[in-house]
């Protein structure tokens, strides 16, 4: 197939670019901070918003990793002459609207409220555009689809989540014990999210629909660190300190809490629809840790 990838280059999109390099053509139209060119595929350097080679020509799938602002799609498509076959909108689950007494289904109701602050933000403009692909494809009769992982993890992971605690575990032979978070949240390895995408492409079943990625087993803090400590070499264990604190006293010493540390910000999804409809398996999360730990190990440990 022929592809083009929006954004690509950090994470989530690095990675599904890797693995649908090995059997399809991909262009990926970014900015150009990253080089693409050791993975095989053509990389334009230009603005999502500014005409580009790539928007005279024809495309199997546009898969759009980079969409962050009402009228993102809107002007992509609009400066778009070529054929697009579909459109897939890489999305979250923090566009369902915020109950954390119910697990949330792909048909759960979004958010309508706007939050202060960047992740008010982000959850604004992931909502407005979930709603703009529905308008913007129905219009011009593209298959859309929607992808909404959930906290995404593994190598290449330079975000301050799950390698924040790896470097603190190698470099300062410290964890935190977090005496109250009560919190609940769940993990998808972004291997199993790149598959995801291929999963959809150029498959009616994923046409007009959206789709949870998440894996089957809810965290907590606490099991979160004993994966951690389980994946681990036991050489980097030794001394190893675990230090008692409240999430108020992390916070204020700058401990990273990047994931809900409260009941009232548990954040829980269903991944029946897409195991179902799509197939999709996700990998364990021990299993995970393990490879992720072992990529970052190499980056910390010299």
């Amino acid at each position: 197939m022929k592809l083009l990838v929006i954004g690509g280059s950090y994470f989530y999109g690095r990675v599904f670019v890797m693995e649908a390099a090995k059997e399809n053509a991909v262009t990926v139209w970014n900015r150009g901070t990253y080089s693409m060119a050791d993975f095989g595929v053509r990389q334009i350097a230009g603005d999502r918003h500014e005409r580009t080679a790539a928007c005279d020509e024809d495309w199997d799938a546009v898969i759009d990793f980079c969409a962050y602002t009402a009228g993102d799609i809107r002007n992509t498509v609009g400066n778009m002459t070529g054929k697009i076959r579909q459109y897939l909108l890489i999305s979250t689950v923090d566009v369902y609207e915020r109950n954390p007494a119910m697990v949330k289904t792909e048909d759960s109701p979004l958010e309508d409220r706007v939050f202060a602050g960047e992740a008010g933000a982000y959850i604004a403009g992931k909502t407005a555009l979930e709603r703009e692909i529905i308008e913007v494809c129905g219009a011009k009769e593209i298959p859309y689809t929607v992808l909404r992982p959930a906290i995404l993890y593994g190598p290449y992971n330079y975000a301050p989540r799950e390698s924040a605690y790896i470097q603190m575990l190698l470099q300062n032979h410290a964890l935190p014990r977090f005496t109250d978070a009560d919190g609940k949240f769940q993990f998808v390895y972004v291997k199993d999210a790149a598959l995801a995408v291929l999963k959809c492409l150029g498959n009616e079943k994923a046409y007009g629909q959206a789709f949870n990625l998440c894996q089957d087993q809810t965290l907590t803090y606490e099991s979160f660190f004993e994966t951690l400590k389980q994946t681990a070499a036991p050489e980097d264990l030794e001394g190893l300190a675990e230090v008692p604190l409240t999430v108020e006293q992390a916070a204020a010493q700058g401990v990273p809490v990047p994931f809900p540390a409260t009941a009232a910000e548990t954040h829980l999804c269903d991944n029946t629809k897409g195991k179902a409809e799509l197939g999709l398996t996700y990998t364990d999360f021990t299993e995970g840790m393990r490879r992720t730990y072992r990529a970052f190990r190499s980056v910390y440990v010299q």
